[in-house]
């Protein structure tokens, strides 16, 4: 995974999956590296392949974690299968979600 911030936005990318194995350090990791500047988080998940229960999990809890600041989670370009999971559970009106 990649990390990359511009003024205040963080950009996650090269993301491949988020699941039980790792959502809990990716949630943990994503939060050290926000300042207090940062209200935006960009997710790239056009490589990511499989996103299960805790990877959702993972999402919304950074949603949680931004909203208090005012600001949003964006989810760029992601997999078909990945999109159909965020519709299924409705996230899809949780996040913006982008295509690109």
């Amino acid at each position: 995974m990649k990390i990359e911030t511009s003024g205040d936005v963080v950009r996650i990318s090269a993301l491949q999956q988020l699941g039980a194995t790792n959502a809990n350090a990716f949630r943990d990791w994503v939060r050290k590296n926000l300042s207090n500047d940062h209200k935006h988080i960009e997710i790239d998940l056009s490589e990511a392949t499989f996103v299960d229960s805790c990877g959702l999990g993972a999402l919304v809890a950074l949603h949680k974690t931004v909203r208090s600041r005012g600001g949003t989670v964006k989810l760029l370009n992601p997999q078909p299968s990945i999109q159909q999971i965020l519709e299924l559970t409705r996230l899809n009106l949780v996040f913006e979600v982008v295509k690109a």
